[in-house]
């Protein structure tokens, strides 16, 4: 089956990537590498659970943050590639939170991104992975996931 068509039937849309807020480009394809810049939990141009994981976010709200973020960065390696049927696998998922110090929650809010990716491609979506607790994120998202993704 198709991989967008996967993501059709579950009920998800692959968005148009926006433009970068600063120096950078969101992916660069290197080879067969498609190297995905951090992606922040937007919809339709609007932050979703901005805040403090532990504070003024929760642990389930960061995951559905973390969702939104993986959808986002496979808009940006659709944008690039044409099709997301031309993926072979995900690589590697880089996770942050913006989370209290004493908190040990940070994989379990990234489990989000890896999640969704694994419903979406099966075994291709598995994958290696970071989740990093951090004092802040961009506009004060309360997750950022980049990934990294070898296309045929």
């Amino acid at each position: 089956m198709s991989f967008e068509k996967k993501m059709e039937e579950l009920g998800m849309k692959i968005p148009v990537p926006g433009k970068p807020a600063a120096a950078y480009e969101p992916g660069v394809l290197v080879d067969n590498m498609i190297y995905v810049s951090g992606q922040l939990p937007m919809v339709d141009g609007s932050l979703q659970f901005p805040g403090v994981v532990g504070e003024t976010v929760t642990e389930e709200q960061a995951y559905q943050g973390a969702r939104i973020c993986a959808i986002n960065a496979l808009g940006v390696v659709k944008s690039m590639i044409g099709s997301l049927d031309r993926v072979e696998r995900i690589v590697k998922v880089e996770g942050f939170v913006n989370s209290v110090q004493e908190a040990g929650y940070q994989p379990k809010c990234i489990n989000g991104a890896s999640d969704v990716l694994v419903e979406i491609f099966g075994e291709a979506g598995k994958h290696a992975r970071f989740a990093i607790g951090t004092s802040g994120l961009p506009l004060g998202s309360s997750v950022e996931v980049g990934m990294i993704v070898k296309v045929k």
